[in-house]
């Protein structure tokens, strides 16, 4: 049975059941007191109860679920195996969850590491081979390893589902099927979600026992504390509008989504062309360069990071100042988890978007599934007049008015040409137009005997008789009068 709980209020680290050394690494990180979700499910967790956890993005979910399990992990001895499994959709994803178990279980016994494709199989073999007590990996991936016997998961306790609905949405429902049906029936099941659709509480109904649910906040939503901002602007001037507005200071780290791989690549050069430091990240980059965009953007070395909606789920930088949505997306719940990559934990933040008019649909929808309108503004001293570049025209052949010819007069453009750049018709010598005779059967075939023409087996005109020519396309059935006939 799921059972709704609602947390309006926090409360300090102490209450939540963790013990001194895990509330020592809290103190250090510079965690001052829980979140709504993690003062709720730590608790519940901690009691060996499925969980389903839901809440807005930046609410601080994989500190949920990740304190609750070092601290069982550390409350018993030690023994060998795989014993905590931590699915995630994406590989950046992946990456974040497995820094941040780095951080907390620093100074512990616990070891965890990360799989993800895109990268060596070769060389997660070889670090596989130690002693792994909490894998976060890609579904995908981990098949990979499972079929090749590198990763046993007979000795597991815990499955985490983290970003279930991105999961589902990017087509992992038969992969985490797969994965779970060879997974021990007695274990801990988690779920968290920004949202909770039809098909995840479908799933968790399949794979859970009793699960209690906490929903903080309205995940329909976004926080509270971001301001959105409308810029309409044509089209072929988005990019000089963007440009204008990174120059202002208090744009200190911006996120740009598109919809399009190939539009990030363009909007990414274009923005290099004037000088400005940008990374650049999506499905079509190698997992090297990904990590190395990420890796600039995060340190400050790019103050810009053009981005697909690969970086729109589960990625957590802080400090960005700004999202821009370049291109609008197609839904509200998009929307929402573009823009939760700012205003972390309750900070401030802003969400511009840059809408052309064939968006305005687009941004009105989801304006009336929010709830509220955002705020038009217009950026001073720009032209939003000016026209785009040209389209190339494309040259003719010959562009000359065409010059009446009389009835008869054969048309030009056979021949050589003349002086005047005009064809003249001229045939070929020996050449002789096929000439057809009224006489039924007979023709000039140029004096070639291609042998007697083909003779009815019946008599004339009776269309049964007729025995059509053997070849790839024959002769309607019903015309033959009847569907067994001799073919």
């Amino acid at each position: 049975m799921v059972v709704d709980v609602y947390m309006q209020s926090t409360v300090g680290w102490g209450q939540v059941g963790l013990n001194p050394q895990l509330l020592r690494v809290v103190q250090q990180l510079g965690y001052s007191s829980p979140t709504a979700v993690q003062a709720e499910t730590i608790p519940a967790i901690l009691a060996g109860r499925d969980v389903i956890g839901s809440a807005r993005t930046g609410s601080g979910k994989t500190a949920a679920f990740l304190l609750p399990i070092l601290q069982n992990l550390l409350s018993r001895p030690p023994y060998p195996g795989t014993h905590v499994l931590v699915l995630s959709p994406t590989r950046e994803l992946a990456v974040q969850t497995e820094s941040m178990l780095q951080g907390l279980a620093r100074g512990t016994r616990v070891r965890g590491f990360v799989v993800y494709g895109g990268v060596s199989l070769q060389a997660q073999r070889r670090a596989l081979r130690g002693r792994i007590e909490i894998i976060v990996a890609t579904p995908g991936r981990l098949l990979d390893h499972i079929r090749r016997g590198t990763i046993d998961l007979r000795d597991l306790d815990v499955l985490v589902l983290d970003e279930a609905d991105r999961m589902l949405d990017m087509g992992f429902l038969p992969d985490v099927k797969q994965i779970i049906s060879i997974l021990p029936k007695r274990r801990q099941t988690l779920l968290f979600s920004a949202t909770i659709p039809r098909e995840v509480e479908r799933l968790a109904r399949e794979i859970m026992h009793d699960p209690v649910r906490f929903s903080v906040g309205r995940q329909d939503q976004p926080p509270e504390t971001i301001r959105h901002t409308v810029y309409q602007v044509p089209d072929h001037l988005k990019s000089k509008l963007l440009t204008e507005l990174i120059r202002h200071p208090e744009m200190k780290s911006v996120l740009v989504f598109t919809r399009t791989k190939w539009r990030a690549d363009k909007l990414a050069d274009e923005l290099g062309q004037v000088g400005l430091k940008v990374g650049l990240i999506h499905g079509g980059k190698t997992q090297s360069m990904r990590e190395a965009a990420l890796a600039g953007f995060r340190a400050g070395r790019q103050r810009i990071l053009v981005a697909t909606d690969v970086a729109a789920r589960g990625l957590d930088i802080q400090g960005i100042t700004h999202i821009v949505n370049y291109d609008v997306p197609d839904t509200s719940t998009s929307y929402i988890h573009r823009v939760g990559r700012t205003a972390r934990v309750e900070e401030a933040g802003e969400a511009i978007s840059l809408v052309g008019p064939r968006e305005a649909k687009d941004l009105k929808n989801i304006e009336n599934d929010l709830g509220y309108s955002f705020s038009r503004e217009r950026l001073s001293g720009f032209n939003y007049m000016e026209r785009g570049a040209p389209r190339p025209e494309f040259r003719q052949r010959d562009q000359r008015p065409r010059e009446f010819r009389p009835q008869g007069e054969r048309p030009r453009g056979f021949g050589p040409r003349d002086a005047g750049g005009s064809r003249d018709f001229k045939p070929r010598e020996g050449y002789r137009p096929r000439e057809f005779k009224q006489s039924e059967g007979e023709r000039n075939d140029d004096n070639r005997d291609r042998g007697p023409e083909p003779q009815r087996s019946g008599p004339s005109g009776d269309h049964r008789a007729y025995r059509p020519r053997q070849g790839k396309h024959r002769a309607d059935w019903r015309l033959q009068g009847s569907r067994r006939g001799k073919y």
